[in-house]
């Protein structure tokens, strides 16, 4: 048994209980654990702490949309000879609970789905031609059963769950004893109970010093912790009940380690010898620490360890926003299924069961008109949609000036070898630009052979100026480049972000620093996803800024070795 198996199991039926006391208010739970057991003794724990007849409900995967929100039962109407329509999962689930395994195979379009019903307790459905909102308030549970460095659950559905639980590390023989299933005698409704003054910005001012940028974070903070006080029969929030809500939902989204305290000077002699005299000088201090501090140091054990590489694991692998689709030139017919729309047959798949699906409701009208028993007009075909495998080309763009420069290029050789041999695994490819003086060159173009590599990275140079925009610039024709073959280019950015030398060449500190912020922009419109990876002793605002610019994610990775950078790198492709 691990050391923190018995910690996870009881956050993670402590997660469950509070879930089962406002399941619809908290919006559900992501739950990192693969098909076995520990899954199955977690789900046993929580369906025994719901309320006798809360539905319970599970979502296949690769649901139909008409089957998730509702539609034509197709069996039924052409058995009929008239329409008739079948309650969707979603109408079937309000009030309850809805459990979605392989939540990282999700379709886009069934998550969109799921977002709206979340954000509206409500689905629309089509019926007649006439839209109509049914009622759907659940709770969601998905299952995130990929490995690190595949695909991960949508994180805008994520977003909406309060709860992140991983059990990936425990196994049957960890499982303690369960938290008390039903709720207590002392437990309130939860309408009764209110946040205490000052604890709303409690949580806000937490999210902010854990780099959580979502607002819904804090919400369900909020909610997390009247759920807590109901439980234990509190009308008013407490610090118990915050500091739980943050343990329990902030923690897990943290995207940075809080701030060290700024240390204080030491008092003059004379204020040394009053203070000597004042009673418990200790206690005053704590008592006088704001209430977010307290709680930080109460859920530090609850941030991850190896924050870094949960962090890279979780976000990797999906691809977001126009540039996921820029690089496709012709419809797929092969690939991970999609779900279908219509199109033509003769240069898509045909998708037989949604044609008739279509078709349906119109066979009546069609057989006054004289047609065959099943009439299927242009207007009813279906075709499959697939997503193709494409093939990822790391770019790394290495900043090689200035004199710790030998420090980070051996870094970024190492690292590119690492990549490299994962690349050979995934068929994907590695390339490298280095900008330093007044240009930015391409050392090595996109390749998958690890001997090409070394040779070419031998005698790579270092030192000079910081030609930063220059070397955006290159990057973004390669990844370009990369997008117009058909192929998902991502871009890894190691850098100070201390431009000096401008685009034109010359220097100057102030004109540099606008010619990066402006290739910064470029990168960002055209979509690339990218990675930018701070090697400054002391992280420096300007590289957080660059990165937001470029719409990138930021690491701050002062002290790194190649096979540190390899293991942030690979989960984030």
């Amino acid at each position: 048994m691990s050391d923190d198996a018995p910690e996870l199991w009881h956050t993670a039926c402590e997660a469950a209980s509070l879930l089962a006391a406002c399941p619809a208010g908290l919006g559900g739970m992501v739950v990192k654990a693969p098909p076995g057991p520990v899954r199955d003794a977690f789900l046993a724990m929580l369906k025994e702490a719901l309320p006798d007849g809360t539905p319970w409900l599970r979502m296949p995967h690769a649901l139909p949309e008409a089957r998730l929100t509702g539609g034509i039962d197709l069996a039924s109407t052409l058995a009929a000879g008239k329409p008739v329509f079948e309650r969707g999962l979603l109408a079937s689930a309000h009030g309850g609970v809805l459990i979605a395994g392989m939540a990282e195979r999700m379709d886009r379009a069934i998550a969109a789905r799921l977002e709206a019903a979340l954000d509206t307790g409500q689905i629309r459905i089509e019926r007649d031609h006439v839209s109509d909102s049914v009622p759907a308030a659940f709770a969601l549970i998905l299952f995130d059963e990929g490995e690190p460095g595949e695909d991960a659950p949508p994180a805008s559905l994520t977003d909406r769950l309060a709860f992140h639980v991983d059990l990936t590390g425990l196994s049957w023989r960890d499982l303690g004893e369960t938290l008390s299933s039903k709720a207590s005698a002392t437990a309130l409704p939860l309408q009764s109970v209110m946040l205490a003054e000052g604890h709303a910005e409690t949580l806000v001012a937490l999210a902010d010093a854990l780099g959580i940028a979502s607002l819904r974070a804090p919400l369900l903070a909020a909610m997390a912790a009247r759920a807590h006080a109901a439980q234990a029969g509190r009308v008013m929030t407490d610090e118990t009940d915050i500091a739980s809500a943050a343990r329990l939902v902030l923690a897990p989204r943290a995207t940075r380690l809080p701030a060290p305290p700024e240390e204080q000077q030491a008092p003059p002699p004379e204020e040394q010898e009053h203070q000597a005299n004042d009673p418990a000088p200790e206690t005053m201090e704590a008592q006088d620490r704001p209430l977010e501090d307290k709680i930080l140091d109460a859920i530090a054990s609850a941030i991850p360890a190896d924050l870094l590489a949960q962090l890279q694991a979780g976000r990797g692998g999906r691809l977001a926003g126009r540039g996921a689709e820029a690089g496709r030139k012709a419809p797929a017919t092969r690939g991970r299924p999609l779900g279908a729309r219509r199109g033509d047959p003769r240069r898509e798949r045909l998708d037989l069961l949604e044609t008739l699906r279509a078709a349906a409701p119109w066979q009546r009208l069609r057989e006054q008109r004289g047609d065959a028993a099943i009439a299927v007009r242009k207007e009813d075909l279906r075709v499959r949609r697939f997503r193709p495998k494409s093939r990822t080309t790391t770019i790394f763009v290495v900043d090689a000036s200035g004199s710790s420069a030998l420090h980070r290029l051996a870094e970024a050789k190492g690292a590119v070898e690492l990549v490299l041999a994962e690349c050979y695994v995934r068929r994907d490819e590695a390339a490298l630009i280095a900008f330093r003086g007044q240009k930015a060159d391409i050392i090595l173009p996109p390749t998958r052979s690890l001997t090409r590599a070394r040779a070419l990275l031998k005698g790579l140079p270092g030192g000079g100026g910081t030609p930063l925009a220059l070397g955006l610039d290159a990057a973004r024709q390669l990844a370009d480049t990369v997008r117009r073959k058909g192929d998902r280019p991502f871009l890894i950015l190691l850098t100070d972000a201390q431009a000096n030398v401008g685009r034109d060449g010359m220097g100057g500190r102030q004109k540099a620093e606008e010619d990066a912020l402006a290739s910064a922009d470029a990168l960002h419109r055209d979509g690339f996803e990218s990675l930018l990876i701070d090697t400054s002793p002391r992280p420096q605002p300007k590289a957080s800024m660059l990165a937001a610019r470029m719409g990138a994610r930021y690491l701050a990775l002062p002290q790194a070795d190649a096979r540190r950078l390899a293991a942030a790198i690979v989960p984030a492709r």
